[in-house]
């Protein structure tokens, strides 16, 4: 090619001098709305003592051009790299597992949801006890984490804080763990209303189909099981297994209704729950809800159409997400009470076949409406496949 042949080239590549591409940039803002570089920045951070109609105004001139801060200069500028984590530390050894479930599922969509509403990235790391979290958590630049029912002196948390990280509880966590803030259920007040239920539609002997793990979710849930038969009378009637084992449910299940002492009722705190103890039921020929009324605690869609369809208990996954979400990057930012920040969220008890029984002495009582909640407050998720999917 000619010299002139790459000059023209060059011109052709070259744009105007003064004509802009690509996303508007703060410069473009500023342009727009009559006011400094300074004041932009301060109107969109939150910064500076600015009037309201100011802040306002840039706002809105920055909505109006589809100005979007970029990630790299937040970074440079406020030294956070807008990534946070989200994890559950005690489901067991297979990295991931959790988000097979549909309470794990909706929470992480709906905590994604409300982090990118803010200007943040969730990284969703790995729940493997077998790795390390000096070793995980050390290779990720997070600015906090979202832990799901973290243990007992929970390794993972120590590491954060150690790092000066702000970690908030998806789970009441034991009192000496130094998390930020947590979000949690009634669990007690959820399972007595769920036991309460079960015995105004007939049942006489209630069971309970638990975990072996000691998260808050299942330890909180089997304490209000075990109070509720000491104060009518009855005598406990429960299987526990490991929660993370796909099968051992199923077995527990089996146990439970193979027992001399059968129950005529039972409320299994995990997802699949529901439908192992419909197949046990029929192995042994019990109809429900005639001979077995059935709750079990599952965000799923599946126990709608199931046969008969099943009472769930349902801990409002989303609202959680949404709420961990924002009391973390409230800490981030300094924004809110230095103290631990706690928030309940309530249940739901979606009633449906499975737990209605009309007793045929019973011939004036109303049926009770669909829907019903189970009180205030229902169990917070855990790593034990609560409401999963």
């Amino acid at each position: 090619m000619t010299a002139a042949g790459k000059q023209q080239v060059s011109r052709a590549e070259t744009p105007r001098k003064g004509k802009r591409s690509g996303r508007p940039g703060i410069r473009d803002v500023a342009a727009a709305a009559g006011v400094s570089i300074t004041t932009v920045s301060d109107a969109l951070n939150g910064k500076g003592r600015l009037p309201d109609i100011t802040r306002h105004h840039v706002k809105e001139v920055a909505e109006q051009l589809g100005y979007r801060p970029s990630a790299a200069a937040r970074t440079l500028r406020t030294g956070k790299s807008g990534l946070i984590g989200l994890t559950v530390t005690t489901y067991g050894d297979e990295p991931f597992t959790f988000t097979e479930f549909a309470y794990f599922a909706e929470m992480a969509r709906a905590a994604t949801s409300a982090a990118l509403d803010r200007g943040y990235a969730l990284v969703i790391l790995p729940a493997s006890s077998r790795l390390s979290p000096v070793d995980v958590w050390s290779n990720v630049a997070l600015d906090g984490t979202v832990v799901v029912d973290p243990a007992d002196h929970d390794p993972v948390v120590a590491e954060l804080v150690r790092q000066g990280l702000p970690v908030v509880s998806d789970g009441r966590p034991d009192g000496t763990l130094p998390v930020t803030a947590w979000v949690d259920n009634d669990h007690e007040a959820a399972v007595l209303g769920i036991l309460d239920h079960l015995a105004s539609s007939g049942a006489r002997r209630i069971g309970l189909l638990t975990g072996t793990t000691t998260d808050t979710y299942t330890r909180l849930s089997t304490t209000a099981y075990l109070e509720w038969c000491r104060r009518v009378g009855q005598d406990p009637v429960l299987e526990s297994y490991p929660a993370h084992d796909p099968c051992a449910g199923a077995v527990a299940a089996d146990r439970l209704l193979a027992r001399p002492d059968r129950p005529d009722a039972v409320y299994g705190l995990f997802d699949p729950n529901g439908t192992d103890l419909l197949a046990a039921a029929r192995r042994y020929g019990l109809r429900v809800p005639e001979d077995l009324l059935l709750v079990c605690c599952s965000e799923s869609t599946v126990y709608a159409s199931t046969e008969p369809p099943v009472t769930t208990l349902s801990l409002k996954p989303r609202r959680i997400g949404t709420a961990v979400v924002q009391l973390l990057i409230d800490a981030i930012e300094g924004i809110g009470a230095p103290h631990q920040l706690e928030r309940v969220i309530p249940t739901e008890l979606i009633i449906r076949t499975s737990s209605q029984r009309r007793s045929p002495r019973t011939t004036v009582s109303p049926p009770r409406e669909s829907g019903e909640g189970a009180g205030s407050g229902g169990g917070g998720g855990g790593a034990a496949v609560r409401g999963g999917g």
